[in-house]
């Protein structure tokens, strides 16, 4: 399998975060949030499971090569070339997070649980080596933002509550994210919104720029 796909419109919600990102993290932040989307695409256009995870194996193998071994002339690829090197295990997670949608026959608590860590442990790799406290905080907010973004497109309804409780379930912030991470406040403020709202997309409504603006500010 090979990919030259160019980079993809992004929601406004992640065009957001990214913009709101010190600059130290956007490039990093915009190429982890352009693959979420290309795996994002892969899972909701699958009819046979086996053909999607197919296809996400083959990223997982990807990421796992040396960098001069990936193919070249696709911009997420090439991003990961230049940004994540050496930290792509949290890539991989991503890649993980995402299977699960498509190999559960049923999705519950447990497998709520598993992609939202799965697509938090690129936010985590980008604080480095901060301390415990910050990682924490940093995790609680992108799986908030992971299962609030995905209920939004889930169709099942017993299935999205799922994902609206765990989400609900992981409780108030326990201190300030990282002042890198101002970009996913963005997104956590807006997941928390959308929560409030019984699970609608993260940008409805007239009130959702404000409640970008509001998170992004307060953690400047």
């Amino acid at each position: 399998m090979d990919t030259t796909e160019p980079a993809d419109a992004l929601p406004a919600e992640v065009d957001l975060a990214v913009a709101w990102s010190p600059a130290r993290v956007r490039a990093p932040l915009s190429t982890f949030l352009q693959l979420d989307h290309r795996l994002a695409r892969i899972v909701t256009r699958t009819t046979e499971p086996m053909l999607g995870q197919m296809r996400l194996a083959w990223w997982r193998d990807v990421l796992r090569q040396p960098p001069a071994e990936r193919p070249f002339g696709d911009v997420v690829l090439d991003g990961i070339g230049r940004h994540w090197q050496g930290r792509e295990a949290g890539l991989i997670a991503l890649v993980d997070g995402w299977e699960i949608l498509i190999g559960a026959e049923r999705l519950g608590a447990d497998e709520a649980e598993s992609f939202a860590s799965g697509r938090a442990a690129p936010f985590v790799s980008l604080v480095g080596k901060a301390t415990v406290s910050a990682c924490d905080r940093t995790g609680q907010a992108a799986k908030l933002w992971a299962l609030a973004d995905a209920a939004a497109g889930i169709s099942d309804v017993g299935e999205r509550r799922v994902f609206l409780d765990a989400a609900r379930n992981i409780g108030t912030p326990r201190g300030r994210l990282p002042a890198e991470m101002r970009g996913l406040a963005v997104l956590e403020a807006l997941a928390r919104r959308a929560l409030r709202n019984d699970g609608a997309p993260l940008m409805a409504g007239r009130g959702a720029s404000l409640a970008a603006l509001r998170a992004a500010i307060f953690l400047s």
